[in-house]
């Protein structure tokens, strides 16, 4: 049996600039938000464009992030460059925020909760 050849771009669904979708959404594919998002969202791979937001809850794979965040996040792998708004919670296995030089940082955190790698477990009832 032959392999199959794949032609043509990887697919992916893309929320350009100037498109809003409120609602649900899943998608089997990435997700590229250039414009914004309010509502639940589930995918593999998520990446926010510095003209992105997605504002709701995520349960993705991936966060690549240079736009902004608001509401609740779950991935497996959190890249921030950009903006998380107040109220925000991401929990993340591995996350990474990105510096745009030495002195100067390009990730702005509103009033989040941050919570990396394994659930903390709770303390015993005595």
């Amino acid at each position: 049996m032959a392999a199959t050849k794949i032609d043509g771009p990887i697919p992916a669904t893309v929320i350009e600039q100037g498109t809003e979708l409120k609602g649900s959404m899943t998608s089997s594919c990435p997700v590229i938000v250039r414009g914004r998002i309010q509502g639940d969202l589930s995918t593999p791979n998520l990446t926010v464009a510095p003209s992105g937001a997605v504002h709701g809850r995520a349960r993705v794979g991936a966060i690549e992030s240079q736009g902004e965040l608001a509401g609740e996040f779950e991935a497996d792998t959190v890249r921030l460059s950009g903006r998380v708004a107040d109220n925000t919670i991401i929990r993340a296995k591995n996350l990474e925020v990105r510096l745009a030089s030495e002195n100067q940082m390009t990730v702005t955190f509103g009033e989040s909760r941050l919570e990396v790698g394994e659930a903390p477990v709770p303390p015993a009832k005595g």
